[in-house]
């Protein structure tokens, strides 16, 4: 950064820098394992994995490689259209009953699994005068949503001949979250032989889609018109997948600043239920972030930040709202230093996959889990004079 941490997120506890050059580029490097024409649809679901689904929806709209954007549930389609987003949205999972009339008033395209649902939205279509978007879900193999193939055909039928719905798209949803798994290739052949049924029934679904992150580094279904990457969006991938994605870049930093220090001699128990106790005379700095914010509980005593451009490991039982780090090994630590939990100091690199791995849980629940307390702070390193700042 040309400006200081501290100079940027002033009076904040705890801040999250999302980079959205770095979001740009992602894009620009999924793009080029695509075929031509292929489109994306960006997935911004639950807050964009921790990074901001508005903030990161506007920065991507203006993508020439953009179709729109995949969310989890209407509440998330409607966040994004009182920002003025205008692209297509598409809930990709399901919608209940409660949910019907906003889907349609807003423009939302909606996945439809079910003949319940289409009834249900036709008569709310017919009911306002408008004609809702769906996408026909597919269940070949991940057994949660959608409709097995043979009834799945049924459903594309009645859509067909609905007055008040129009089936744009057919997709399903890839099983396997690592490139290579033969399982991807059986799923894409089902869905294939779907087409090919629709197709002699003159039913073809302008917006067909299949590839996850995996998908798409493994290359199956890279040639249909839409990809759908997740957190490979935001520069996440776990170890299996980083040497195929070795130009991404991470989106999101997650930092902190030491709000006391302490010496303390060998002997003192730290935390609760004093799991850590110290070895040796040392210095404990305390980091205003806890398990509330996403630093996950289960990083105590073997997690570790970066101070100084230095490791320092966390001590003690990481709780609600503190965190202990040992600092003894760091020279001229101070009251105010910047604390990095996520991301860069120096030459030393803290990775949300590395995070998961210590934790014992997936990257996925580490980003996301980046609490609503934590500024997040909207930064393009051409312009970092000027970062955007976003409410927590």
């Amino acid at each position: 950064m040309t400006s200081s941490a501290n100079e940027i997120v002033d009076g904040h506890r705890v801040w999250a820098e999302i980079d959205l050059d770095a979001l740009s580029h992602n894009v620009d490097q999924l793009m080029q394992r695509v075929r031509p024409g292929t489109q994306v649809l960006a997935v911004v679901k639950a807050d964009a994995y921790g990074h901001g689904a508005v903030p990161v929806a506007r920065s991507l709209s203006a993508h020439p490689g953009l179709w729109g954007f995949g969310v989890g549930d209407s509440n998330e389609a409607l966040e994004l259209r009182a920002a003025g987003i205008d692209r297509p949205i598409l809930v990709l999972g399901t919608i209940i009953p409660e949910e019907v009339p906003q889907v349609v008033s807003h423009d939302v395209q909606v996945c439809i699994h079910s003949a319940d649902r289409i009834e249900s939205l036709e008569a709310e279509s017919l009911r306002q005068g408008r004609r809702t978007r769906v996408h026909l879900m597919a269940d070949t193999g991940m057994g949660r949503l959608g409709a097995q193939p043979p009834r799945a055909l049924e459903l594309a039928r009645r859509l067909a001949g609905s007055p008040g719905l129009e089936l744009v798209g057919l997709a399903t949803h890839v099983s396997a979250s690592r490139p290579g798994h033969p399982f991807t290739v059986v799923q894409k052949d089902r869905l294939d032989r779907m087409l090919a049924a629709l197709a002699a029934e003159g039913i073809a679904p302008p917006l067909v889609h299949f590839a996850n992150t995996a998908a798409i580094l493994g290359d199956v279904g890279t040639g249909l018109p839409l990809v759908r990457p997740g957190i490979s969006l935001y520069g996440v991938v776990g170890a299996e997948m980083a040497s195929l994605a070795p130009a991404l870049q991470p989106v999101m930093s997650l930092r902190t600043q030491v709000v006391y220090l302490k010496d303390v001699p060998a002997g003192t128990p730290v935390g609760y239920n004093g799991t850590h106790v110290t070895a040796r005379p040392t210095r404990i700095a305390t980091l205003p972030i806890g398990y509330n914010d996403g630093l996950a509980y289960r990083l105590s005593n073997c997690g570790c930040v970066l101070v100084r451009g230095r490791r320092a490991p966390i001590v003690g039982s990481i709780s609600m709202d503190y965190t202990m780090i040992d600092v003894g090994e760091v020279p001229d630590v101070g009251v105010g230093d910047t604390v990095t939990l996520i991301g860069a100091d120096g030459d030393q690199r803290i990775t949300v996959t590395e995070l998961a791995r210590l934790a014992g849980t997936i990257p996925y629940e580490i980003a996301c889990s980046v609490g609503k307390r934590v500024r997040r702070v909207y930064l393009r390193p051409s312009h970092r004079s000027a970062p955007q700042i976003a409410a927590p």
